[in-house]
């Protein structure tokens, strides 16, 4: 994988408290993940501190996410409108006890609108 060349919005280590009761991290938890991943990235690119989530497109899972894992979240930007901006997320996990065995974990779409402090949307096109 390319990981050398790309700086991840977020990378942090599965802990025991993040999993079910198979040993394998909640998918929710790594949705969340993603979704501050993304917000990481709107942030980045707009220099606007103040996004709400309106839409995760699809989101399927490839491999589990085990404790000790250490994931990463690379986040892009591949649209900027008026009021909102898409972020892609690819999430890959580097297996615990076996460093340089990367796994693609998933990828996902999030539409984030900017809003200012009366949560009224504002327009970011010209940040």
């Amino acid at each position: 994988m390319e990981n050398d060349t790309r700086d991840a919005a977020i990378r942090l280590t599965m802990m025991p408290r993040d999993t079910n009761a198979h040993g394998t991290v909640f998918g929710g938890i790594i949705l969340s993940y993603i979704d501050v991943a993304g917000g990481v990235e709107a942030v980045r690119h707009t220099r606007h501190n103040r996004f709400v989530t309106v839409a995760m497109k699809e989101v399927i899972f490839h491999e589990p996410v085990f404790i000790g894992d250490l994931v990463s979240f690379y986040a892009k930007t591949i649209k900027v409108g008026n009021t909102s901006i898409t972020i892609h997320i690819d999430v890959e996990a580097e297996r615990f006890g076996t460093p340089g065995v990367i796994v693609k974990v998933t990828e996902a779409e999030v539409v984030f609108v900017a809003i200012d402090e009366y949560q009224q949307k504002v327009s970011i096109g010209n940040k």
